[in-house]
């Protein structure tokens, strides 16, 4: 099972351990493109400052964010799960994962971002601030920049198993499968369900959506669930207590649709 999600905007501090080795971060085929994208972030942020503030929107009282992303390639470095924070990263809670869960996190949690693609919640990173929406002068907008070594290592990643597809719609642009991995893609909404005047409403909430999304991936980490195929997850899923509803795609070459039904907002 590879499990995708994205970034979290916040992020906590690099640390004072080892910088950025960028050449030991898992999918090397996405080594050159890491490159190109962290030399660039790297130089627009050491010359104008309300320029690189601009190009990556962020505010005036964000400005520190700039030289931190000046100094990336000396900074220290922490393992990307600690480094993501954030709703669904704390309802992840990766750090309190017992060994067995902890290492089924490292083979199948998968880090959408702007600057380094995608990394593996073990890859050590410095803190930064990149969104996949940022068009830099350069190489224009990322989400756009990584469809192409993406397609050559997002399906080796998969390799022959289930994609639980949890990414917010930028970072999706950037991979989306196809063929015969599109077949055993599933995504994911959060519905939450309520009564009103006798009749069921149904609505998405961004922030429980994420809280639940990251609960979801605890719980089959830590149950050591492992469905090898959409129809496999929808059946763990609800071995598990969840509410499911789950759509097969119409033809060949698109992903399984899912939706989690909660009616508890938490």
């Amino acid at each position: 099972m590879l499990v995708l999600l994205p970034p979290s905007e916040g992020k906590a501090p690099s640390g004072g351990g080892a910088p950025l080795e960028l050449g030991a971060l898992a999918l090397g085929g996405l080594t050159t493109a890491r490159e190109a994208v962290l030399g660039e972030l790297v130089e627009l942020c050491s010359g104008d400052e309300d320029k690189a503030r601009e190009v990556l929107g962020i505010g005036e009282g964000l400005r520190g964010e700039i030289a931190k992303n000046a100094g990336l390639r000396t900074a220290g470095a922490r393992p990307a799960g600690e480094i993501y924070t954030g709703v669904l990263y704390d309802a992840l809670d990766l750090g309190s994962l017992d060994a067995a869960a902890a290492r089924r996190a490292a083979k199948a949690l998968l880090v959408f971002s702007g600057l380094w693609g995608a990394v593996r919640v073990t890859d050590r990173i410095p803190s930064y601030r990149c969104s996949m929406g940022v068009k830099l002068p350069g190489l224009g907008a990322l989400g756009a920049y990584w469809r192409a070594p993406m397609a050559d290592a997002l399906p080796e990643a998969a390799g022959g198993g289930l994609v639980l597809d949890l990414r917010s719609s930028a970072y999706a642009a950037a991979w989306r499968p196809k063929g015969e991995v599109a077949g055993r893609t599933a995504t994911v909404r959060v519905l939450h369900s309520r009564v009103v005047d006798g009749v069921e409403k149904r609505s998405v909430v961004s922030h429980f959506n994420k809280a639940t999304k990251g609960r979801i991936v605890r719980s089959l980490l830590t149950a050591g669930a492992a469905p090898r195929n959409p129809a496999k997850l929808v059946e763990a899923l609800r071995d598990l207590g969840y509410v499911v509803e789950a759509e097969a795609p119409g033809r060949a070459g698109k992903a399984w649709a899912l939706d989690v039904v909660v009616s508890e907002i938490h």
